[in-house]
């Protein structure tokens, strides 16, 4: 399952976008992957709106959070 998601996010951020949306991208990624792909973002601070469960990746790239709860 990992490699599938790493092909998609390749894919992904290999277009032009305005906008990506990424709803649980991470899933299955493995640890120095994720880190490859937070340095991207941090580096080029693409437009996105991920939602995610994973708090720290979250923290560490994300401007602003909006968290929805029951």
């Amino acid at each position: 399952m990992g490699q599938k998601k790493k092909i998609f996010l390749a894919k992904s951020i290999c277009e032009e976008a305005h906008l990506f949306i990424w709803d649980e991208r991470l899933n299955y990624i493995d640890v120095i992957s994720r880190i490859q792909i937070e340095n991207m973002i941090l580096e080029y601070s693409p437009t996105m709106i991920l939602v995610e469960h994973d708090r720290r990746f979250i923290e560490k790239v994300a401007t602003d959070i909006i968290e929805l709860s029951k």
